[in-house]
């Protein structure tokens, strides 16, 4: 396995004569991927990710996914990661002959861009388009449960621990249970990775669950939460304004300055149960 780790020397300097030591460091390192059919034809550079090394293939098919590239891991015949000591980690895909790469490179165009109002809101149209699984509105949370999810969502960082450096994203259950998590240097990285694994183990859609992520929200976290067919995001940070909107047009429930037991609510509102009279303040538990 790569390591997710690295050694800095590093010059501490505070309290007392400044000394030299040693840090732990999250590794960052770029992954080119390379798509092509198992029909034959041309290969298409997907692009570089810079990511922390491991859980690679998980990595890939995730942003597939939440691409529109694929649509089940069916879709993938191979994912083969090579290390060639001069060009770098390459992830190297074959989609099945099934998948007119033609059409869903085309799609993809608009799913990554929201540099205008005019991009945003046709970003906000795509993803609805493509979103997996059915709405359920039906399905309400409790304060109480979402207010521990940011702790519970910490305490399973075990790189994090170790370098202070890494983002998280965990697929968490109606019953507060963590289904599972992956860290990245990159929020998006580690919001692919999670959305990889869960396809992987056939557990998408996922339409009771809750993503939960370390830092802020902005539309791309959104886009492949509703990829992936959860109820909601629940973010440590911030949302942006397009991450509110898209997730407003997709019945997506959205929280964001999850901390000390508050939140704030920004779409789907009625979906989060106030927390009940006397029932324990999460953070002094």
């Amino acid at each position: 396995m790569p390591s997710r780790v690295a050694i800095a020397a590093i010059r501490r300097v505070g309290a007392g004569p400044a000394r030299t030591d040693q840090d732990l460091v999250a590794v960052e390192a770029p992954l080119a991927i390379v798509v092509r059919s198992a029909a034959g034809g041309a290969s298409r550079p997907l692009g570089i990710v810079m990511r922390t090394p491991g859980d690679d293939r998980e990595l890939v098919l995730g942003l597939l996914y939440s691409e529109g590239l694929i649509r089940t891991k069916d879709d993938v015949v191979s994912c083969a990661v090579a290390d060639p000591a001069e060009t770098g980690e390459t992830a190297d895909v074959t989609l099945a002959a099934s998948v007119d790469l033609d059409a869903r490179f085309t799609g993809r165009a608009l799913a990554g861009t929201s540099a205008c109002g005019l991009c945003g809101r046709l970003a906000v149209e795509h993803v609805n388009a493509l979103r997996r699984g059915p709405a359920r509105p039906d399905l309400t949370w409790s304060a109480e449960l979402v207010s521990a999810l940011p702790a519970a969502l910490r305490a399973a960082q075990t790189v994090f621990a170790e370098t202070g450096g890494l983002h998280a994203a965990g697929l968490f259950d109606r019953d507060g249970r963590l289904l599972g998590i992956r860290e990245d240097v990159g929020r998006h990285n580690a919001v692919d990775k999670l959305v990889g694994a869960a396809l992987d183990a056939a557990a998408l859609p996922a339409v009771e669950s809750l993503v939960v992520v370390s830092g802020r929200v902005a539309y791309e976290i959104v886009q492949k939460a509703v990829m992936a067919g959860v109820a909601g995001v629940v973010a440590v940070g911030a949302p942006s304004s397009l991450a509110v909107d898209a997730a407003r047009a997709t019945g997506l429930i959205l929280i964001g300055f999850a901390r000390d037991g508050r939140f704030n609510v920004y779409a789907e509102h009625d979906r989060v149960l106030p927390a009940s009279p006397g029932a324990p303040h999460p953070a002094a538990s």
